[in-house]
């Protein structure tokens, strides 16, 4: 480990959530839930004023409308998304030439690559109020909780802490001791499955697993991963900051002989591709977000459907149950030729407590076709979506249904503004078209949590001009259901 904190990591809170109260003056300081909208929705970014209700990221969207039933639920708009990114990533970059970024929202910033050395906490708690403010500059407001040590695992650990807008450097030489009073699920790779058999030997808390000799950890959890529990127990994490991985994705596939109808085989086949995927993450020490299945079909039509988690896993169990999901909502009437079962959005930390058994399942049924979003396809429009009228100007949809569109006219430049009640095929009224500031981008992501089958046929609010107070008098099919 390095002899002084500086390493940060850099978390943007309630990223999704926090650039709609943004962009939406109508909806700051309100409960926000941005993700899948419709009944098989998930959750995937929560503003803190929906959080007080429990509800959370990967939540299905049902049970979070049942939490906080007043809350706005908006589609995501991931071109917004990535270009903020691109201006926090910016700041971080000129901070440092070495930033490694995990997600849209987090990053590892390497300070001993700008030439700094010798950093007290005093220096590097000065450089982390600062960089926080270059942020909250660059994103017109936006906050980002910060963690520091002499290595990934704490500064990572630390950037939970003090959330949201917080700061916490971890002083050289305290890191066994700031672990130690900790659940044993802070370190990567203790999912329930492996924090269950610890619990078996008594051990619960990072102190527990600290006390566990080296050799009876093995016996517990096998031998590669008792070595590395061992070692990150007592935060020996000598991982560098590496600012482009060589390895974008990690993937099997096959070709068959003939075609494939039978979905129970393929089903098989497919859990034995996740296995593979799993067992090749966990040889490379990486893990991954996006889970995605590749089949070409007797045509020579190839589709690509995909499903982006909330957090990194290696676990084969969780990549098999989602690639089962979209792989069973794939049309194979025809014959499948080619199958191929991959993970992206690559991390060297893992998550596995992401998920119970349960949750993994129902996480997976949020799944949409690419590159097209069902909800378009129905209406055209969702809630969330930037909108511009000819008359009225730059808005955004407030809800939809029956054949009519609320939209609320503001931006993050103007006050709260008025809603009106359009007709869906209404000439004057059409989609904002953005630019997305990547030239190719991550197909995987904008399926993750694009608004598939929602509400759609709940009835929208039939007042031209609906009161401007607050996303709480939303109509039943918009951003406020349950009212």
């Amino acid at each position: 480990m390095r002899a002084d904190p500086s390493i940060l990591h850099v978390d943007l809170d309630a990223f999704f959530a926090a650039v709609e109260q943004r962009d939406k003056p109508s909806l700051r300081g309100k409960p926000v839930v941005v993700g899948g909208i419709g009944l098989r929705g998930v959750v995937s970014t929560a503003s803190y004023e929906a959080r007080k209700y429990g509800v959370r990221s990967a939540m299905s969207t049902a049970e979070a409308r049942s939490r906080c039933p007043h809350a706005a639920y908006l589609g995501t708009r991931f071109e917004v998304y990535r270009e903020t990114s691109q201006a926090v990533m910016a700041q971080m970059r000129a901070l440092s030439p070495l930033v490694e970024p995990l997600s849209l929202d987090e990053a590892f910033v390497d300070l001993a690559a700008s030439g700094l050395r010798d950093l007290t906490v005093e220096d590097v708690e000065a450089i982390a109020a600062d960089l926080k403010a270059a942020i909250r500059s660059a994103t017109g407001g936006l906050t980002a909780s910060v963690g520091a040590g002499t290595s990934k695992l704490i500064a990572k650990i630390a950037s939970d802490l003090d959330k949201p807008d917080g700061v916490v450097v971890v002083p050289p030489g305290t890191e066994a001791e700031f672990l130690a009073p900790m659940q044993v699920t802070v370190i990567p790779g203790v999912g329930p499955a492996t924090a269950q058999r610890l619990s078996m030997a008594g051990v619960r808390t990072v102190a527990d697993l600290q006390q566990l000799a080296e050799d009876e950890l093995i016996r517990q959890v096998g031998s590669a991963h008792g070595t590395s529990l061992h070692r990150l127990a007592v935060a020996a994490d000598d991982r560098p900051v590496v600012s482009d991985r060589e390895t974008k994705s990690v993937s099997v596939e096959d070709t068959f002989e003939t075609d494939l109808i039978d979905r129970s085989l393929l089903s098989a086949i497919g859990d034995r591709m996740a296995h593979r995927v799993a067992e090749r993450l966990q040889k490379a020490q990486l893990s991954g977000r996006t889970v995605t299945v590749k089949t070409r079909m007797h045509d020579f039509t190839t589709h690509t459907r995909s499903f982006t988690l909330a957090g990194p896993t290696d676990d084969p169990r969780v990549i098999a149950r989602v690639a089962r999901r979209l792989l069973d909502d794939s049309d194979i009437s025809g014959g499948i030729r080619l199958l191929g079962v991959g993970v992206s959005s690559l991390a060297d930390w893992i998550q596995d407590d992401l998920f119970t058994e349960s949750e993994a399942d129902e996480a997976a049924l949020e799944l949409v076709d690419l590159p097209e979003r069902p909800r378009e396809r129905q209406t055209g429009y969702y809630p969330g979506q930037d909108v511009v009228h000819s008359t009225h100007g730059q808005g955004w949809v407030w809800g939809t249904g029956r054949g009519l569109v609320t939209v609320r006219f503001e931006t993050a430049e103007t006050p709260a503004g008025p809603v009106r009640t359009f007709g869906v095929d209404d000439p004057e009224l059409t989609r904002l078209q953005r630019v997305d500031p990547d030239e190719a981008p991550d197909a995987s992501e904008e399926a993750a949590d694009a608004p598939a089958s929602s509400a759609a046929d709940a009835p929208a609010s039939s007042a031209a001009d609906a009161p401007a107070s607050s996303a709480g008098d939303a109509p039943a099919s918009s951003v406020a259901e349950g009212h």
